[in-house]
């Protein structure tokens, strides 16, 4: 499966969120069906956010290999 990346525009009352910033999302079905994304967020470990806290963005190879998280 191909990584995929979010670019956070909101962040309200979470520490570990940057506006402006991308993040790998980690799959999750059943999160996704509730409406949340898992994403290794600023604390290095990956966490449930609401969907509406991101858009998700395709980077080109050299740019998702910069934002991927070893052993992902």
């Amino acid at each position: 499966m191909q990584n995929q990346f979010v670019l956070c525009i909101e962040n309200k009352d979470c520490d570990d969120l940057e506006k402006r910033k991308v993040y790998q999302v980690i799959p999750d079905e059943s999160a996704s069906l509730d409406g949340y994304l898992r994403v290794i967020d600023e604390s290095g470990d990956d966490y449930l956010y609401p969907e509406s806290f991101f858009v998700f963005v395709q980077l080109p190879q050299q740019g998702a290999e910069v934002f991927q998280v070893s052993g992902q």
